[in-house]
């Protein structure tokens, strides 16, 4: 730390939260080529981003001095996708610059907005927020962005994810075209280096360790289960490790709401995070988590965005991830500074060969096995009674009982009792059915056609793509042979090939074969739908919770009851709280169809044409515009 160049505050500040080193994002940020650039840094979470940014905009705000001066509008501006990782990023800002005098404002959903336009009239020197709310004091003109020296985006993957992207443009364009603009996102699609283009200069890429690798002090471990036995394996897995704290991620709120009450009943220590709760309750929630009132959090992945729970030991997958950056990304909230974790994934049969892609693009090996048995649960609770510090504590006024206790029972009996005691006060584990474990997690061989890159090809069956004419165009692009290329999966708006390794390189990490279509190189296997027909050309058109309009909703069925979830509801982002209308919003995608509504009216555009019907026509694809 003493070789980088850190305000004198800063440095005592972070000598004060005991940093004797920083992490490789941190080093980053303050490198000698970074100094006053524009930058866009791919960072996971747990890598110490937040501090990364503070250090990376001191120069701006605090130039030479020791003390921050008084200031009527804000130096620095830091944007979050929610409440919490917003709050989170306004502490770890405060203590970083309390030492300079700093001041922090917060302007988020779900508070007083009243509070907050007395605190910025109050001066702060960086502001913190959410897009939505940020706007809305914007267009108010409660906050003033004429003094700007630097923005940050940070997780700028997600909130173009929740639809904020109108939001950030707004709050960009109303700063001062000469600011320095950070972007910290822990992937970079193309949205965000279209973004990037647009609201940076000459901004310098900074891609972390992070990115490619998983954290070194994470366990990951892969559960073979029956589908029936897949509620009783978390069961077992809290059971066995009984974390400090844990979370339990599910795809659906349905699925969150199932498990929540099952867990309930077995006298779990939980509580729930999903879309549908208010600000209040999701605050009551992570507080009965950080207070150690709850050890068991089960949540959906939007839900869990910017959460920080203390002492997070355990990580279950109860639904499978959808792509391997969300594996890393859920299993990365454990394993943090220096601290051990365990990331397991709950498999069944017919999830194997999908999570063996997840783990293999993830870069990450897992330990293939069974979930923890019943007597295993047992074994485990009979170490943890004999090492409790109880009976190792040294004897003080409760053992006055102890030789009535002894002389009127006798000592087998009063232990009796006190393992039975000790017993009741958990939930039972679960006899677990024997599933079958797949051999090895290492890709199956390719027989005749030997080792291939995977690539992916921007065409798929919504574009009537067909292996019969992707062949020749792949083959006529390089002059290679039909020998050279090996399976070839059709998709909804993508397909994937492999290529011999031998030829692979012919083809780069990006090469065009043809008018919009565009092969690029892939690292390990894709991540396949369930099911690769073409989509059924009918009325049916998703609704945003799920479900279908034109005809009656149905109720949906949880996977862990034994259904598939292809009727629930998806899980949409917690609001934002703006008071901007909510038609602009993204909660806006939680809100459902009406049931009764059985069958759709016919559109019809602005020039009077009906552009699809209700009775199995084809209808046009709707437009996609970004959610504000």
């Amino acid at each position: 730390m003493t070789d980088l160049k850190i305000a004198a505050p800063l440095a005592a500040a972070l000598s004060a939260k005991g940093y004797d080193s920083l992490t490789p994002v941190q080093e980053a940020v303050l490198a000698s080529d970074a100094s006053g650039r524009d930058m866009l840094v791919s960072a996971q979470t747990g890598s110490g981003k937040t501090v990364a940014f503070g250090l990376a905009i001191a120069p701006e705000i605090l130039a030479d001095d020791e003390r921050l001066k008084p200031v009527s509008t804000p130096l620095a501006l830091a944007i979050a996708p929610t409440r919490e990782l917003a709050l989170q990023v306004a502490r770890e800002l405060g203590w970083l610059y309390g030492e300079a005098g700093g001041q922090v404002a917060t302007c988020v959903g779900g508070m007083d907005y009243r509070t907050e336009r007395r605190a910025l009239e109050r001066g702060p020197h960086i502001v913190v927020g959410t897009p939505g709310r940020l706007r809305d004091h914007i267009e108010r003109g409660s906050l003033d962005l004429s003094g700007l020296k630097a923005a940050v985006l940070d997780e700028a993957d997600e909130m173009l994810d929740l639809g904020f992207r109108e939001d950030l443009e707004f709050i960009l364009q109303a700063a001062p075209a000469e600011r320095r603009t950070l972007m910290f996102s822990a992937t970079v699609p193309r949205a965000i280096e279209d973004l990037a283009r647009t609201f940076q200069t000459d901004a310098l890429r900074i891609q972390t360790g992070g990115e490619a690798r998983q954290h070194v002090d994470i366990e990951y471990r892969a559960l073979s289960v029956t589908p029936r036995d897949r509620e009783h394996a978390i069961f077992n897995m809290l059971r066995f490790y009984e974390a400090r704290t844990a979370i339990v991620f599910c795809k659906t709120r349905v699925n969150v709401n199932h498990l929540l009450a099952r867990m309930t009943n077995r006298g779990f220590q939980v509580v729930a995070l999903s879309g549908e709760l208010s600000q209040q309750e999701r605050t009551h929630a992570l507080q009965a988590l950080r207070d150690g009132r709850a050890r068991v959090c089960i949540a959906t992945d939007v839900a869990a965005r910017g959460i920080d729970l203390p002492g997070l030991d355990l990580v279950i997958h109860a639904d499978l991830p959808t792509n391997s950056e969300t594996l890393l990304h859920r299993s990365g909230r454990t394993g943090r500074a220096g601290a051990k974790g365990v990331s397991a994934l709950i498999v069944t049969p017919a999830e194997y060969k999908k999570a063996q892609r997840l783990l293999q693009g993830a870069k990450v090996v897992a330990d293939w096995g069974r979930a923890p048995s019943a007597d295993e649960v047992r074994e485990k609770d009979d170490v943890r009674l004999l090492e409790h510090p109880a009976l190792a504590a040294e004897p003080d006024e409760d053992t006055g009982l102890a030789p009535a206790l002894l002389e009127r029972f006798g000592p087998e009996r009063v232990a009796a009792a006190f393992i039975r005691l000790w017993r009741e006060g958990r939930s039972a584990p679960e006899e677990l059915t024997d599933a079958a474990t797949p051999a090895s997690t290492a890709p199956r061989d390719r027989g005749a056609f030997g080792d291939a890159v995977w690539f992916s090809l921007s065409a798929g069956h919504e574009q009537r793509a067909e292996a019969r004419w992707l062949l020749p165009k792949i083959c006529g692009a390089v002059d290679i042979t039909k020998d050279s290329v090996g399976a070839i999966r059709i998709q909804g708006d993508q397909s994937f090939v492999q290529i011999s390794k031998a030829v692979a390189h012919l083809f780069g990490t990006s090469f065009e074969i043809g008018p919009d279509l565009v092969m690029r190189r892939l690292e390990g296997e894709p991540v396949l739908e369930r099911s690769s027909r073409p989509p059924r050309m009918t009325d049916r058109r998703p609704s945003r919770d799920g479900q279908s309009e034109g005809r009656p909703s149905q109720p949906p069925r949880s996977e862990f009851m034994g259904g598939e979830s292809g009727s629930e509801p998806r899980e949409t982002a917690p609001h934002d709280g703006s008071t901007r209308p909510a038609s602009s919003k993204p909660q806006e995608a939680g809100r459902k169809t009406p049931a009764a509504r059985t069958q759709a009216a016919p559109r019809v555009d602005r020039e009077g044409a009906v552009t699809s019907k209700s009775y199995g026509g084809r209808r046009s694809a709707p437009s996609k515009k970004p959610r504000g």
